[in-house]
């Protein structure tokens, strides 16, 4: 089976340093391509979730969050245009925030316009749901004058807009906190260059 893998809190300098195309070429023999978003990897080769597992977090000197994803659900998420009804601006940037792993089941603090999450891990607006969530959309800090804004979580991958702002990273820490599972950020066209270098090897 094909992987994406995304690396949480990796740095080109400093503490937890990584560097992406040394990783790539010492994982070679699995044919992992180095995105270029800092720890975003594709991995070509057919290999178990846990053997690429253990072979990143030896190459790693510290300890982070490996996120390993099939490759098939990230073409999928990216097939969906999850983002058709928000057009690219030059001071929104539309991000996706992959999880640990998938959430359990959810559900709004509001029955106005709940969300739930389905049998295939999305939530969706306006059906009841089993659990705490808030509504989707979400804003924050409010709806009038919001810095993040969520608009969907499909499986493990919660999809948003944040504007260009430093006050908007606060908020995206957030997210975290929110969900109860760790998650590392990532833009919406890394996902789709991610889909279109899997696409091609189909």
């Amino acid at each position: 089976m094909r992987w994406v893998v995304f690396l949480r809190a990796v740095n080109v300098g400093g503490a937890n340093l990584c560097r992406p195309a040394l990783l790539a070429k010492q994982l070679s023999r699995f044919g992992v391509i180095n995105i270029g978003a800092v720890g975003t990897f594709v991995v070509r080769e057919n290999v178990s979730e846990s053997t690429l597992q253990n072979a990143i977090a030896k190459k790693l000197h510290f300890k982070c969050e490996i996120m390993i994803c099939p490759a098939r659900d990230i073409i999928e998420l990216a097939s969906t245009d999850p983002f058709a009804e928000y057009a690219s601006e030059p001071d929104i940037t539309r991000f996706v925030n992959v999880l640990a792993k998938p959430l359990s089941n959810v559900r709004s603090t509001s029955h106005q316009t709940s969300s739930v999450k389905s049998t295939d891990g999305r939530i969706r607006r306006g059906e009841h749901q089993t659990s705490e969530f808030p509504s989707l959309p979400l804003y924050l800090p409010t709806p009038e004058d919001w810095l993040l804004k969520i608009i969907a979580v499909e499986n493990r991958f919660v999809l948003g807009l944040y504007r260009r702002q430093m006050k908007a990273i606060t908020y995206l820490g957030k997210i975290e906190k929110l969900l109860g599972v760790p998650a590392t950020n990532r833009s919406w066209n890394t996902i789709l260059k991610v889909a279109k270098i899997l696409e091609a090897d189909c």
